[in-house]
């Protein structure tokens, strides 16, 4: 008899586990691709979703690339470049090369990948701990696969390294910012992309040649009140409640295909509910345009056709994979912002 009442109780366990790690996996937040996402309001959005737009198919966006031109990203969204940029105030750089021994200036220009995400948290504003995410645990969390350590200000490489000098903050040096958290991430290409990067590198002669690793230096925080422009994020999240906290991330220092990258979270009071949030994301990646325009020496090589840079970088290549970098920007941020919202959550 005590037999039986064993393994009934064990049965019902079992049951209890399975359909508990069944609800945890129904609770996962679902990307939902909606033209604008400033333009959906907060009464409208779903529990457990994300509405999401990468606005690829925008009449402002290269029909061929899926990105914006930074010029024309700064013209048409102004309030954008003024919180996505790597600084207020920042252009396209000037770069120094020198050729058979001469010295040549040439603006870099770039190319926006922009992502806005929006959805709700199930509790109010003043529960919501950003400060979380300027730690070093919290990060491994979002994405195992980068490695990362912490670095000092006299460490961040605009600060060391002359060639990248353009990306210095004008009104102080990176890492130094209040209860920040700065960091250096390494990131290995996984998949078929190493094999492609070596065989393109043994075919170029001259010029720089492609890392097998993302390497990145990275500033986190969150922004103090004082610091807050209520106003311009109202304009920004087209939202005009309460701001209740702001966090910022940003890319100061890149080895490859881009200039910076910045992650700005919006969380605001629920003006349909003010014992839940809305948390706005924005996410700006700019790539240099000369890696986007690397297409013909890799279109007349058959092997490496589908190593295109502007196709690897939107997840279109047969050398995508993986759920990380790897796959793609698409898919890469979209994991991302979903790893970010279930952080948020619990």
């Amino acid at each position: 008899m005590a037999l039986q009442v064993f393994i009934r109780r064990s049965l019902i366990a079992a049951v209890a586990l399975f359909v508990s790690a069944a609800g945890s996996a129904a609770e996962e937040f679902r990307i939902e691709e909606v033209p604008s996402v400033t333009a959906v309001a907060p009464g409208t959005l779903k529990p457990k979703t994300i509405v999401f737009s990468d606005h690829r198919d925008d009449k402002l966006t290269d029909a061929g690339t899926g990105l914006i031109r930074f010029e024309d990203w700064g013209r048409e969204r102004p309030v954008q470049k003024q919180f996505l940029s790597l600084f207020p105030g920042y252009v396209e750089p000037t770069i120094k090369v020198s050729m058979h021994g001469l010295s040549k200036s040439y603006t870099e220009k770039l190319h926006m990948y922009v992502v806005e995400a929006r959805f709700l948290i199930g509790k109010a504003p003043g529960s919501v701990d950003l400060a979380r995410f300027a730690r070093l645990e919290t990060l491994e969390k979002i994405d195992p696969s980068i490695k990362h350590r912490r670095i000092s200000a006299e460490q961040a490489a605009p600060q060391v390294d002359p060639s990248i000098a353009h990306n210095r903050h004008p009104n102080r040096r990176w890492c130094e910012a209040p209860a920040s958290l700065c960091i250096e991430s390494r990131y290995p290409l996984e998949g078929k992309l190493p094999v492609g990067i070596r065989l393109a590198n043994k075919l170029e002669e001259g010029g720089k040649k492609i890392s097998e690793f993302m390497e990145f230096q990275t500033e986190i925080r969150v922004l103090p009140p004082e610091e807050i422009d209520r106003a311009s994020l109202n304009k920004l999240t087209a939202l005009e409640s309460p701001v209740a906290g702001v966090l910022e991330q940003t890319i100061f220092s890149v080895n490859q295909v881009m200039q910076f990258g910045k992650l700005l979270a919006v969380i605001q009071e629920n003006p349909a509910n003010p014992n839940s949030t809305v948390a706005t994301v924005f996410m700006a990646l700019a790539v240099e345009t000369d890696v986007l325009e690397r297409k013909k020496e890799f279109e007349n090589v058959p092997v490496l056709r589908n190593l295109i840079p502007a196709q690897v970088l939107m997840g279109k290549s047969s050398f995508n994979s993986g759920d990380s970098i790897s796959a793609g920007l698409p898919n890469y941020i979209r994991n991302r912002i979903r790893a970010l919202a279930d952080l948020i959550e619990r």
